[in-house]
């Protein structure tokens, strides 16, 4: 990453961190979700030690790192246009995931947000596929989310994603979609690649019409695709014109 893309990483956290001031401070008081420093989310010496996925290596069909060229976790046959992931999902970035849907610390999903949004910016960048950049904020006609399953929201008391899709479309300028419903489905953490994917198929509908529209994915984690996947068959399937994803991290 370069020294002006550090550099606004480091205003992104930093104005998401903002959120731990005020009262909430005084009663909860503020440490790192990675190695317990007191006074930011994420403190300076844990960011400096995430895993960034670099934008020019990367696979523009699945997101995996130094897949540019030849990918070893995909056949570059995704439904997705191009898939952008911001970093590897280990150390700190899994603690921000794991703290954000497990522990409620909901104050991490603008600090998310600020990551994908780093990465998109840098995707703008490089080409997909069929030439065009990677991420347009101008091609995109609103962002969607893989939404938590209904056993998954009831036990949290909040779809994850859906904060932290609301805080990037903030950053973005983009209007957010709640179009994606995935009422049931097992626990995909102990399946392999096939079992993630039969275990999804058929289990996303969408709820509105999209027809036409060009939309931004989100999901926390990419690790087989079979979740991202999913979502995009069933938005194309109802007619959207295509579909890119942004995951905050990927398993690879």
């Amino acid at each position: 990453m370069s020294l002006g893309e550090s550099r606004m990483v480091d205003r992104l956290f930093e104005g998401a961190s903002l959120l731990a001031s005020g009262t909430a401070e005084l009663l909860w008081p503020t440490r790192c979700v990675s190695c317990e420093m007191p006074g930011e989310l994420v403190c300076e010496e844990c960011r400096e030690t995430l895993s960034w996925i670099s934008q020019s290596w990367a696979c523009p069909d699945c997101g995996a790192p130094y897949g540019f060229l030849t990918c070893t976790e995909c056949e570059h046959n995704w439904e997705t246009r191009s898939t952008v992931c911001a970093l590897s999902f280990a150390g700190t970035a899994a603690r921000m995931v794991s703290c954000l849907k497990d522990a409620h610390e909901l104050r991490l999903a603008p600090v998310i947000a600020a990551a994908m949004a780093t990465a998109l910016d840098e995707a703008s960048a490089w080409p997909a596929r069929d030439g065009c950049a990677r991420f347009d904020p101008q091609a995109i006609d609103a962002a969607c989310f893989v939404p938590a399953t209904s056993a998954a929201f009831a036990r949290r008391g909040f779809d994850h994603m859906e904060l932290v899709s609301r805080a990037l479309c903030r950053e973005e300028g983009l209007a957010l979609a709640d179009i994606l419903v995935r009422p049931h489905s097992r626990d995909q953490r102990s399946l392999g690649r096939e079992a993630r994917a039969a275990n999804l198929a058929g289990t996303i509908s969408v709820r509105d019409d999209v027809s036409g529209l060009d939309l931004l994915l989100l999901d926390d984690v990419i690790t087989t695709g079979a979740s991202v996947r999913e979502a995009a068959r069933a938005l194309l399937a109802r007619g959207a014109a295509s579909v890119t994803a942004c995951a905050l991290a990927r398993v690879w």
